[in-house]
């Protein structure tokens, strides 16, 4: 079975984001880049899957500028076997993802497609759902467990409000991956060397009939307001009356 898994570079979790003086976008400028959490899940789940012998191959795809080679080639330390980057100048928008996803799933015809819950950037949590939309495969979101059982059938423990639900797919299908369905491994030095002659096609969206034009404007973009400092009260009748009479939480 082939799994094909997205993955998204992103600004690293770790760091704090900067919001250009215009307020147009994001500041991308010497910020540190690294691919998206729930894209190292997806990968780290399809390794697993490899591991145990039910994966044969495990193709990574990322859309975007020349440096998402970065993180394809992290994908492939971690255990992918190849790379395809659909080179673009900018991230294209959750729909167009989907549709140059779309496409590969023709060309590729995976079994499996892990893709991670949402991007970090973005956080639209979009571009699963309408993948499975456009190919027409079942699809099971937020996945906190994955098990395969037999050659066409996938059952899927997904997170829901007050609990869990498990779902039997037929393959092939998509699934979106959560915090905690795994905890994604580091890739060793060897891996990394052995990474960079690991193949990686490079095609256009052009190549695959996409159009990116944006369809969304962004009007501005602004940094979350600062938190103010708390205070300490003495007495609890002194957190009540605060409570009610500046917080007005309580009546």
């Amino acid at each position: 079975m082939k799994i094909l898994v997205p993955v998204k570079r992103v600004i690293d979790y770790n760091v704090k984001v900067r919001v250009k003086s215009d307020q147009s976008d994001v500041d991308l400028t010497n910020a540190k880049m690294a691919m998206n959490p729930f894209c190292e899940i997806a990968v780290e789940e399809a390794v697993r899957l490899k591991e145990k012998g039910i994966a044969t191959e495990i193709v990574a795809v990322s859309i975007g500028p020349k440096a998402c080679q970065e993180q394809i080639r992290n994908a492939m330390a971690l255990g992918a076997d190849r790379g395809i980057h659909v080179e673009c100048e900018t991230f294209p928008e959750s729909l167009q993802v989907a549709k140059i996803l779309a496409r590969l799933v023709e060309q590729e015809s995976p079994g499996l497609v892990i893709i991670g819950k949402q991007a970090i950037d973005s956080d639209n949590n979009q571009t699963g759902q309408m993948l499975a939309a456009l190919t027409k495969m079942p699809q099971a979101t937020f996945a906190s467990a994955v098990e395969v059982e037999g050659d066409d059938s996938l059952k899927v423990t997904r997170e829901i409000d007050g609990g869990l639900q498990t779902l039997k797919l037929s393959m092939p299908a998509v699934v979106s991956t959560d915090l905690r369905l795994n905890e994604p491994r580091y890739a060793k030095l060897p891996d990394i060397m052995k990474a960079k002659r690991k193949p990686l096609a490079v095609m256009s969206t052009d190549e695959l009939g996409v159009d990116i034009t944006p369809r969304v404007t962004t009007l501005k973009v602004t940094p979350p307001p600062a938190r103010s400092a708390g205070v300490k009260v003495e007495t609890v009748a002194e957190l009540m009356a605060k409570l009610r009479e500046e917080a007005k939480v309580i009546s």
